[in-house]
């Protein structure tokens, strides 16, 4: 059988990356310049995975619930809950550890409440998660008394801001999360158990599975990688800002899942595609600001491109590909 590498959903994604770095490697001054400063790697490429980490934590978290057929639309308030717990704690002169461990916690409890109201209770997932969306940033402006909450604590610090072998510390803990996201998916049998559920839950429900218990576990899943996008996010900025932490990256992450060739109708993960549709939102994002383009006009051109890419995956250009290929494979 002939290998046909675009029949695959996450060819595609990973194709436009490319094609969107050799072009502005080309063309973009600067865009392919890497430099070493202080022992740290710098530049544009490393910028954009840099700065798209966040949205790669949110999205491989939801990449997992939107295969169960379900969506998530809290993470970005699970992200400024967690944040503004962690820094409350730093300025009570906590250590760093507690920080973190409580603000995972709070992330885990966050994570099992979605879960358990679509899982338990029969909440549709848009309703239950939307509950926490509103609810959680009003939670998370009670705990810092709508204040901007500061503090100094190097050691916290350095999940964003640190490096390991003179990559920063956010693409390692990002490239961590989804290793062993992807691990547990693909070498368990919980993987299977969870595209099972999303592509048909009565058959499921028949095989003997748990899918109430699986469905939980994917919504915590996501709300621990959403606080782990919410402690980065506020290491970056030495502060806990609980009006704009995580503001509307439900939206990209979700549109990083789709970009990536997970459909939303679920029985599928696609982490890869995933990752690689929030680097594509993110080197767009970045290269508009090196060629000087209001940021406004970013959202339009993010808007864009996720139709195009959405477009390939539609039936009609899947048939318009398998023609191209037979006739050029009639004329060899």
């Amino acid at each position: 059988m002939r290998f046909r590498p675009w029949r695959h959903p996450e060819f595609w994604p990973v194709a436009v990356l490319l094609l969107l770095w050799l072009v502005n490697a080309l063309f973009t001054p600067n865009f392919a310049r890497i430099e070493v400063k202080d022992g740290r790697l710098y530049g544009s490429m490393i910028d954009i995975v840099y700065r798209g980490a966040q949205v790669m934590l949110l999205a491989v978290g939801m990449a997992v619930v939107v295969a169960t057929r379900g969506i998530d639309l809290s993470v970005g308030s699970v992200m400024a809950i967690c944040g503004a717990v962690a820094a409350r704690l730093l300025v009570a002169d906590h250590t760093p550890a507690v920080a973190i461990a409580a603000a995972l916690g709070i992330a885990l409890a966050l994570g099992l409440w979605n879960g358990t109201l679509v899982a338990l209770v029969g909440m549709q997932p848009i309703v239950a998660t939307l509950i926490l969306l509103v609810a959680g940033r009003g939670l998370a402006q009670l705990i810092t008394d709508g204040q901007i909450i500061t503090f100094r604590q190097p050691a916290f610090e350095a999940l964003a801001r640190g490096a390991l072998l003179g990559v920063p510390f956010p693409i390692w803990l990002t490239a961590l999360v989804a290793g062993l996201v992807w691990l547990l998916m693909r070498t368990t049998a919980i993987g299977m158990y969870v595209e099972a559920i999303g592509g048909n839950e009565r058959a499921a429900r028949l095989c003997g599975l748990r899918v109430g218990a699986i469905k939980l576990a994917a919504y915590v899943l996501s709300g621990l990688c959403a606080g782990v996008a919410g402690l980065v996010a506020t290491a970056d900025i030495r502060a806990a800002d609980a009006n704009n932490c995580g503001l509307y990256l439900e939206l990209d992450a979700i549109l990083a899942v789709v970009l990536g060739g997970t459909s939303l109708l679920g029985g599928r993960i696609r982490l890869l595609g995933a990752l690689t549709g929030a680097l594509i939102m993110q080197t767009i994002t970045t290269v508009l600001l090196m060629r000087n383009v209001d940021p406004a006009y970013a959202l339009v051109v993010k808007a864009v491109v996720a139709v195009l890419v959405c477009m390939i995956y539609t039936p009609a250009f899947s048939r318009r590909i398998a023609r191209l290929a037979h006739s050029e494979a009639s004329t060899a």
